[in-house]
């Protein structure tokens, strides 16, 4: 079993990156969150879980180990599979799952596309006793998304989990002011854009936290679908 690999990281892509381990380029499925980690031509080190099937072997990568025990766990539920496990981890962090299990937040994780609320209720029921407490004080600190314009990383992480090109842009759209409000560090929100020298949230090296609009994002698509 691989549990983990570390390399220099040769590429990303939408839905994962390559990293080269031993002179051959593994590519690793991940969620955005994760590969807002990585950065290209830099040294990375992944917790992975291969999924094995007839016709494929697929290699997940994961920031941590916490999300790839969860990542499987969640498996263990009747009719989640790898990639759906993926994709509650592209919008709830392990320790929201945790939470979203303990406390029968069903809502919560019917955020995920693909989770209806009887699908839910299945993972509540059959994890509610398996997934364990949350870890440490609040779980690891939230990614920003850091490795390129948050509207682009939004916009991919949408249509990954199965939205439309246009319904991706008009969610972006509407959390744009979530986003540049979340930009702007607390000592200068309320200052006027000449007194932070004509430059945006963007150009101070502020970046909002991709987990968060997206969160904001499927809520807003789920209202309207």
């Amino acid at each position: 079993m691989i549990t983990s690999v570390r390399g220099r990281v040769l590429g990303l892509a939408p839905d994962g990156a390559v990293i080269e381990v031993g002179g051959v380029g593994l590519f690793l499925a991940c969620t955005p969150t994760t590969l807002a980690g990585l950065r290209v031509g830099e040294q990375g080190r992944l917790a992975t879980a291969l999924v094995v099937r007839e016709d494929s072997l697929t290699l997940y990568g994961f920031a941590d180990d916490d999300e790839r025990v969860v990542f499987e766990l969640l498996q263990t539920a009747g009719g989640v599979g790898p990639r759906l496990a993926q994709a509650v981890l592209a919008v709830h962090p392990p320790n929201a799952v945790r939470r979203a299990v303990a406390l029968e937040d069903l809502t919560a994780l019917m955020l995920v596309p693909g989770i209806g609320r009887k699908g839910a209720q299945r993972i509540v029921l059959e994890l509610k006793d398996r997934l364990g407490a949350e870890s440490g004080a609040g779980g690891p600190a939230p990614l920003a998304g850091t490795s390129g314009p948050w509207r682009d990383q939004l916009r991919t992480a949408l249509t990954g989990l199965g939205w439309s090109i246009r319904e991706a842009e008009e969610a972006v759209a509407a959390v744009a002011s979530e986003a540049q409000a979340g930009m702007v560090p607390e000592a200068q929100a309320g200052m006027a854009p000449e007194a932070l020298g004509g430059m945006t949230p963007e150009a101070l090296g502020e970046a909002p936290d991709i987990r968060v609009l997206l969160k904001s994002a499927l809520r807003l698509l789920s209202r309207s679908s």
